[in-house]
C-alpha cells in the first residue's frame, strides 16, 4: 500500500484539467501556459476571463460550453481521491522537481503524474522497446541487456508493454535486487546510484494495463519510478499510447529495439526519437524472423546494429547531449535571420498580421517563414494565434 500524498490546489486544478475531455497535451499546456492552475479551472468553468489565445481556443468546436458542463467540483473530488488512494504525486512543468530531459522537449507534458523517485531519471538512461509478441530468444536478450545497463548505473526506461518492454524491466529489476544483496548496509548511496527502471504508461495510474503488469507496476513504483500523463482513472484508450511513446522517447537518451515488426508502436517510438535527434540502436535477427522485421529495416536504414550491453553503452559514452548536467535542445539551430524572428516575437502570443508588421516581411514571407519555424519545432499556431517556444519557460 502506498503513502498517501498531500497535494497542493494548484496541482489537483491542474490534473482535473488534464482529465477534461478534449483537453490533450497541446492545449493543456496553452491553459497553463497563460493562467495559473487554479485559474485555468475558473476560465473552463466560465467565472474567469481568459487571455486572448485561450479565448480563441475555447471558441474551437463548442468547446468553452463543453467544458464547463464537465469542470465541476466533483470531478476534482474524485480525481483528489483518486491520487491518495494510490499515492500518486503531481508535477507541473516549470515545477522545481520537474524532470530536466522533459522540460527541454519539444513537446513536454504540462502535467506529468507519478509514483516513486523523480531522481532515478538523473542517470544515465536508454529506453528499450519492442514488439509485444516477443520469441524466447527476444525475451533472454532483453532482460540481459537491461540487466548488464542497469548494473552499470543505467536508468532502464520501458512502456511496459506485454513482451519486450516488460522483460527489459525484469532484467532491470533483477540488478537492482542483485546490486541490493552485494551492497553492505552502511552503504546508503548503493541505492540512489543504481540504474533504477522508470516505466512510462498510457492510462492513469491506478488502471493497471495489462492487467497481470500489476506486480511489475508495483515493484517500478517502489524501486524506480511509474509515470504517466493521463489522468488518474483514464483507461489505456487508443489514442493514449502514441503521446505515451514521445514521453518515453524525449526521457531516453538512446533508444534500443530489441524485436520489433515492421509496423506499430516500436515504430512510433522510433519515429518519435528521430524527430529528437535521439539515437536508435538495433538488435539484428534472422530475416526469417517476423519479429526482426522492424529491426533488420531500422539497421538497412542506417541506425547502428548492437549485439549486447556494450554497444549500448559505448553509444551513450559517444553522445552526452542529453546526459543529466546538460539541458539539451533537440531542435535545429535556426539561422541568424530566423533567430532575430524568434527573438523579435518572444514572450507573446501574436497573429499572422502583427507577425507581418513587427517583421517588415510580407504577408506570403511572414507565412512561410512561420510554416517553416513551426516545422522546426520553435513557433506553434493555435486557433490563428502564434506563439515562440521557449523550452527554459516555466508555466506560471
Amino acid at each position: 500500500m502506498l503513502a498517501q500524498t498531500l497535494l497542493s490546489k494548484d496541482q489537483i486544478a491542474a490534473a482535473a484539467l488534464s482529465a477534461l475531455p478534449k483537453i490533450g497535451p497541446k492545449r493543456l499546456m496553452l491553459l497553463l501556459k497563460h493562467h495559473d492552475p487554479q485559474t485555468a479551472w475558473q476560465v473552463v468553468q466560465g467565472r474567469a476571463k481568459p487571455s486572448e489565445v485561450v479565448a480563441a481556443m475555447l471558441n474551437t468546436e463548442g468547446l468553452s460550453t463543453l467544458l464547463r458542463h464537465r469542470a465541476t467540483q466533483d470531478l476534482q473530488d474524485q480525481i483528489e481521491q483518486r491520487c491518495n488512494r494510490a499515492g500518486i504525486k503531481i508535477t507541473i512543468f516549470g515545477d522545481e522537481n520537474y524532470p530536466n530531459c522533459l522540460a527541454a522537449d519539444i513537446s513536454p507534458p504540462a502535467v506529468l503524474f507519478y509514483l516513486g523517485d523523480l531522481s532515478s531519471l538523473e542517470n544515465r538512461r536508454v529506453g528499450m522497446i519492442g514488439t509485444r509478441s516477443a520469441t524466447a530468444s527476444g525475451r533472454y536478450l532483453a532482460a540481459n541487456i537491461a540487466f548488464d545497463l542497469a548494473m552499470s548505473d543505467v536508468c532502464v526506461i520501458s512502456g511496459l508493454a506485454r513482451g519486450i518492454d516488460a522483460w527489459a524491466h525484469r532484467g532491470a529489476l533483477r540488478a537492482l535486487e542483485s546490486k541490493s544483496n552485494s551492497a553492505s548496509e552502511s552503504d546508503a548511496g548503493t541505492r540512489r546510484n543504481t540504474g533504477r527502471p522508470v516505466g512510462v504508461v498510457a492510462s492513469g495510474l491506478d488502471v493497471i494495463y495489462p492487467r497481470e503488469h500489476g506486480q511489475l507496476w508495483q515493484d517500478i513504483a517502489t524501486q524506480g519510478a511509474l509515470l504517466s500523463e493521463s489522468a488518474p482513472g483514464s483507461p489505456p484508450e487508443a489514442f493514449r499510447f502514441p503521446l505515451r511513446n514521445r514521453i518515453l522517447a524525449a526521457l531516453s537518451e538512446v533508444l534500443v529495439v530489441v524485436e520489433s515488426r515492421a509496423t506499430g508502436g516500436s515504430m512510433i517510438t522510433v519515429d518519435e526519437a528521430q524527430k529528437r535527434d535521439v539515437s536508435v540502436l538495433a538488435v539484428p535477427g534472422s530475416p526469417r524472423n517476423v519479429a526482426s522485421n522492424g529491426t533488420n529495416l531500422l539497421i538497412q536504414q542506417g541506425c547502428l546494429p548492437i549485439l549486447g550491453a556494450q554497444d549500448v553503452l559505448v553509444a551513450l559514452g559517444l553522445d552526452n547531449r542529453r546526459a543529466p548536467e546538460n539541458f539539451y535542445d533537440p531542435r535545429v539551430r535556426l539561422t541568424t535571420s530566423d533567430q532575430q524572428l524568434v527573438s523579435e516575437m518572444a514572450g507573446a502570443p501574436f497573429t499572422l498580421d502583427e507577425f507581418v508588421i513587427r517583421s517588415g516581411l510580407t504577408t506570403i514571407d511572414a507565412a512561410v517563414a512561420l510554416g517553416r519555424l513551426e516545422a522546426l519545432g520553435w513557433v506553434v499556431e493555435n486557433s490563428g494565434w502564434w506563439e515562440v517556444i521557449d523550452v527554459r519557460q516555466p508555466l506560471r
